[in-house]
């Protein structure tokens, strides 16, 4: 009878790997959100990226600064003889002068102004890669959370049903009472399990929600999967040339470098100084006396005045050499960083090929093999042949092999993205 009652319920044994694949914990949310989306939303409401776009207008000012003419003096200058007792004299000058900007300065502050524009511009777009990157990251950590709660579920219900089973056979006196015991031990496990899936779980979402910069209280179900088949349209030099050109950390380091040569060529200029012309009206007032009569007599006199420092000592030495040494470090810079990319894609590269060997050994090794093993012990534990530990133990392993087949699909999707976040290149086609 204890034979028959185990037949009927061994079945629930059998695994079903892809319900563990496709499966994931049931969101009573409103809404559910993809990774499109979840990125979308993140490049919108990321703190610290809504703060960096800000300072966009620091970088307009700036080249608005660097357009202003000099603003025009007015001088007025007056005189009377009142103080020395001829008060009859007095003198009036009215005079406007300006500056005048020699050497196009104006328009290499301006070239430089622009410069300083464009490389923000790709520092913003640097943030929003590595952003991109966290967020895709964060995303599937939580997609792997959530599969290993559904994993830690199904096992659960595993153990209630061998639970069941070990009883009707223990009433049938095939087992003694201990398995039993060994069976809530087992369930409890899985619950404990079950629990520190939940913990993980909620991390994630905390991230993944803290990161895209989601408001507090709305908790939205995230819709996506792992990728199952993956396949690179180039090859590592291919993938190294796209690094170079489209990575803008990389971009912002090249418009830095040209930036070293307007400062140079501003420097230098800046070693002929400006010069001021002025304009002036100026109205003097006299008075003579000859034999008790009084004579005034008023002219009027305009006057031009044109005034430049001499570059005896200062031809802005030190600014031409500051200059100098700015072009040389941002030239070291740009060629440490072409160096460390390629380095980079190399790495990452190298990481998912490893990971796509690690995924294709589970796919042709051990998991048919697993499969066959857990059915002939259960097929062994139905005969009598061996008893209840050896059927707990494979139902471990299964378990733990199932969960490290979840890690190194995530492995090779993280990996994939992050060789997509190195050379700023959707490996669909798209640039980042």
């Amino acid at each position: 009878m204890g034979t028959t009652v185990f037949t009927k319920g061994a079945g629930f044994l059998v695994p079903g790997l892809l319900w563990l694949l496709a499966s994931a914990p049931a969101w009573a949310e409103v809404r559910a959100l993809s990774l499109p989306q979840v990125i979308e939303y993140s490049l919108q409401n990321n703190g610290d990226i809504k703060a960096l776009r800000e300072e966009k207008g620091i970088r307009d000012a700036a080249k608005v600064k660097a357009g202003l003419l000099p603003n025009p003096t007015l001088e007025v200058e007056g005189g009377t003889g009142a103080l020395t007792g001829n008060s009859g004299e007095n003198n009036l000058s009215l005079g406007v002068s300006q500056e005048i900007i020699l050497a196009g300065k104006r328009e290499k502050r301006l070239a430089l102004a622009e410069r300083e524009l464009e490389m923000y511009r790709w520092q913003v777009q640097d943030r929003e890669r590595l952003l991109r990157d966290a967020v895709q990251s964060a995303f599937f950590d939580l997609i792997l959370a959530e599969k290993r709660l559904a994993l830690s579920k199904r096992f659960i219900v595993l153990n209630h049903q061998l639970s069941n089973v070990t009883k009707e056979r223990l009433k049938s006196g095939d087992v003694p009472e201990l398995e039993i015991t060994l069976v809530k031990v087992e369930l409890a496990r899985s619950e404990g399990k079950k629990m520190e899936a939940e913990k993980t779980l909620r991390q994630d979402q905390a991230r993944l929600f803290q990161l895209i910069g989601l408001p507090s209280g709305e908790n939205p179900a995230i819709s996506g999967d792992f990728t199952l088949k993956i396949s690179l349209p180039r090859d590592l030099a291919a993938l190294k040339q796209l690094a170079l050109e489209n990575r803008p950390d990389l971009r912002a380091l090249k418009v830095e470098k040209n930036r070293g040569d307007s400062d140079v060529i501003l420097a230098e200029a800046e070693s002929i100084p400006n010069l001021t012309a002025g304009l002036a009206v100026k109205r003097d007032t006299t008075t003579i006396e000859l034999g008790g009569l009084q004579d005034r007599d008023t002219t009027y006199t305009v006057g031009m005045k044109l005034s430049m420092p001499i570059p005896l000592f200062d031809r802005n030495q030190g600014g031409t050499q500051e200059a100098l040494a700015k072009k040389s470090s941002a030239g070291s810079r740009l060629l440490t960083a072409t160096k460390m990319i390629e380095r980079e894609v190399e790495a990452t590269y190298a990481s998912f090929v490893n990971t796509e060997g690690v995924l294709a050994l589970y796919r042709n090794e051990i998991l048919p093999q697993l499969e066959t093993n857990l059915q002939l012990t259960q097929e062994a534990y139905r005969l009598g042949e061996v008893g209840i530990l050896a059927v707990i133990e494979e139902q471990k392993k299964f378990f733990e092999v199932n969960d490290g087949y979840l890690a190194a699909l995530h492995g090779r999707q993280t990996a994939l993205l992050k060789l997509e976040t190195t050379v700023a290149t959707d490996l669909t086609g798209g640039v980042q």
